[in-house]
């Protein structure tokens, strides 16, 4: 066999074995079973209190619902994984259904997200609305045929690149098709610390942005001494939303890219060859 051959085998064994090792990595940061692992911080209420069962678990999903509140009454929530990230590729699907809860705003109608590089939940007040954090927001369309892509961006407290300039606006649209509720959505976000943020709908990418720092405005009643204008923000937590309208969470995995990238290198899609560069293949 010559050399060439052999060369040839052997990158179809190095691509096979970083495939299985890489399936092997994934986290699944939801269990199936429980919120273990998770901890719930809702506006008007102390750290860890899920009010009103706001989050809780059903034939493997996690269920946002408001069956025990009364009026809305501003009452967002969060549900956070316990430990923060930095480089990471999360992956998740979703599903909106019900209808909105009495008392929440219009725009929350078929409307929630995923945050991420949120603050710590043991640092948000009771009275503190929304995390500092950027988010990964998920929309359905309203059936009267008007274009409402899924997976924007929005920035409570936080502010982004985009095409090389500060964005000034408080979210940016995605590429995506406008996809019904009922529907389930796989969702994708990969994430290289404070550099390239990328949203991915159904295997596709829909929105790229860059350089998230601390910033802007829709926070309100934060601790003061957390805030710091201008600062990166190279990690952080990973929260699931509540905001009034109902919604589904299922398969929510998390490959570590830590150590994977260069952080010297100027384009971040470039993967960096280390120790265990299966991890940083997906």
């Amino acid at each position: 066999m010559n050399l060439k051959a052999l060369f040839g085998i052997w990158i179809l064994m190095v691509s096979y074995t970083s495939q299985a090792q890489s399936k092997k990595d994934w986290k699944k940061l939801f269990n199936g079973r429980n919120l273990q692992d998770w901890i719930v911080k809702i506006h008007h209420h102390d750290y860890n209190e899920n009010y009103g069962n706001t989050f809780s678990v059903e034939k493997k999903k996690i269920k946002v619902s408001y069956d025990q509140y009364g009026e809305f009454n501003e009452q967002y929530g969060h549900l956070y994984y316990k430990t923060p990230f930095a480089y990471f590729h999360l992956s998740m699907e979703y599903r909106f259904y019900g209808d909105l809860q009495p008392g929440a705003p219009d725009f929350t109608l078929l409307n929630s997200g995923v945050m991420y590089h949120s603050q710590d939940p043991a640092s948000i007040p009771k009275e503190q609305d929304w995390p500092i954090s950027v988010e990964m927001q998920f929309l359905a369309g309203l059936g009267d045929g008007k274009p409402r892509p899924t997976c924007n961006m929005c920035s409570p407290g936080t502010e982004i690149e985009y095409q090389g300039q500060k964005y000034p606006g408080h979210c940016l649209n995605s590429t995506s098709p406008t996809i019904d509720k009922n529907e389930w959505v796989k969702a994708e976000l990969i994430v290289y610390g404070d550099s390239l943020i990328q949203h991915i709908v159904n295997g596709k990418v829909v929105l790229e942005y860059s350089h998230p720092s601390m910033g802007g405005g829709v926070v309100n009643r934060y601790d003061p001494a957390f805030w710091n204008p201008g600062k990166p923000l190279k990690e952080g937590f990973i929260a699931l939303q509540s905001e009034g309208q109902p919604v589904e969470f299922r398969d929510i995995k998390l490959l570590n890219l830590k150590g994977c990238m260069d952080p010297s290198a100027k384009n971040y899609k470039n993967y960096y060859v280390g120790n265990d560069a299966s991890s940083c293949k997906f």
